[in-house]
């Protein structure tokens, strides 16, 4: 047997630790519209799609993990340990009052290992099998927002919040000759807490602090699917064969079950600054649950020798959101997702070319955001990125295959009539390991 470099029991601490990573990376960030829903909706793609405008219905490739639409996992030929991790910058600009505020943030995107189910009586009737176990973040909530107003004694308000959404899934898919069919099923959780603290400022008289608080921890099994179907095209001229893929991908409306503490209290600070608190009343473990809305996603995409081309369509039914029972601002969203692909190898490339064995890529993406405060928030922005192989494969019998795919990403919430507009910068890099695990050796 081949022996693998990389094994379960290495990866799998990784995948813990980087649960936890994962969440402490949440506080780096400060966005007031994670106040709405269940937060900032983060990049659901791989970093090789987020190139491309986020494409992903009709998207595969063997060489990456596309866990939007599980149905490519049927595609996959080697074991493939991917990793993505991402940096964004984020400026917010106020009309009224006028201000402006940048905040940073990075955080892993998701940890995945996928490989083929080796099947030789199968495999010769063009019947595959693939599965993939990764984790991921859904949503982030980040904020901290201070409001003064003046009456007769000033009064200062500070909004805070913070929590999350992820999702740990294992998924499988099946292709038998042009056709895929995949699901992905795993569990969702997350955590959301919130607070409202209120003070009176006055020179002489001083007052006790309110604050409202609440703790909310939620979670569910999910699942979702996708399919996908391949018409190959020969050009009689050149022999080569091209592919045009229709895709689509789902998911029905789920519950999580939810439990919430809430605390109600007024406190004083002494002089050293510790907290006494003066009266409260609490309510623990109200259960209760959290709604997660139905999304479908449907594309096409069209891939020659060197280039591929990909245009998809999504839409989320965000009012059927609810939270304990209550709705928030949000609204049914939709997203409009372009991208290309251009590789420019041929037969023929010597390997000292490197830069014809890149893979460069372009996309944008367009539609309303799902948080909806007095008006919709339109949202849009445009990416470029590149695969850069870290080793080429001179040889039929090298097995191993390493690639870094790098993202750019330029992105806004609003535009020129809301108040709050929102701009970000984001950086994403994913490193792909593949290799071909238990292959049985040949000797001649």
């Amino acid at each position: 047997m081949h022996s693998a470099k990389l094994t379960i029991t290495k990866i799998l601490p990784v995948l813990i630790v980087a649960c936890g990573l994962q969440h402490a990376a949440y506080s780096q960030e400060n966005s007031p519209y994670s106040r709405y829903g269940l937060g900032d909706i983060v990049p659901k793609s791989n970093i090789v799609s987020r190139g491309m405008g986020g494409i992903a219905a009709g998207y595969s490739d063997y060489q990456s993990i596309n866990f939007i639409n599980p149905a490519s996992y049927a595609n996959l030929k080697s074991t493939i340990f991917d990793i993505g991790v991402e940096a964004d910058s984020r400026t917010l600009k106020s009309i009224n009052p006028p201000a402006r505020f940048s905040a940073t943030n990075a955080v892993i995107s998701y940890l995945q290992l996928g490989f083929p189910i080796k099947m030789k009586k199968a495999n010769k009737k063009d019947i595959f099998w693939g599965m993939n176990i990764g984790l991921r973040p859904v949503s982030k909530i980040n904020y901290k927002i201070t409001k003064r107003a003046r009456g007769v004694d000033s009064i200062g308000t500070i909004y805070e919040g913070s929590g999350g959404l992820s999702q740990a899934y294992l998924g499988t898919a099946v292709s038998i000759k042009h056709f895929n069919i995949g699901v992905n099923g795993g569990y969702m959780f997350g955590n959301k807490e919130y607070s409202t603290r209120l003070s009176f400022i006055n020179d002489t008289v001083q007052y006790a602090q309110s604050n409202t608080q609440n703790k909310s921890n939620f979670g569910g099994l999910f699942l979702n699917g996708g399919i996908q179907y391949d018409f190959k095209i020969k050009n009689k001229k050149n022999k080569n064969i091209s592919i045009l893929r229709f895709g689509a991908y789902g998911s029905l409306k789920q519950a999580m079950t939810a439990t919430i503490d809430k605390t109600v209290e007024t406190v004083q600070y002494d002089a050293a600054g510790a907290k006494i608190r003066v009266d409260s009343v609490f309510t623990n473990g109200t259960k209760g649950e959290v709604i997660y809305p139905a999304t479908l996603g449907a594309g096409v995409s069209y891939q020659t020798l060197n280039w591929l081309f990909g245009a998809d369509f999504e839409t989320t039914k965000w009012q059927d959101y609810r939270f304990f029972g209550q709705q928030d601002m949000v609204q049914n969203s939709w997203k409009i997702r372009v991208g290309t692909e251009y590789y420019p190898l041929q037969d023929n490339t010597p390997y000292g070319k490197y830069f014809n064995f890149v893979k460069y890529r372009f996309g944008f993406y367009y539609g309303p955001d799902y948080i909806n405060i007095n008006s919709s928030l339109p949202e849009y922005g445009f990416s470029f990125g590149a695969g850069f192989p870290l080793k080429l494969r001179k040889s039929y019998y090298e097995t191993q295959t390493s690639i870094l795919n790098t993202a750019i990403e330029f992105g806004t919430r609003g535009d020129k009539k809301s108040n709050l507009r929102e701009s970000t910068l984001r950086i994403s890099i994913g490193l792909s390991l593949s290799d071909l695990w238990f292959g049985r050796q040949k000797y001649q």
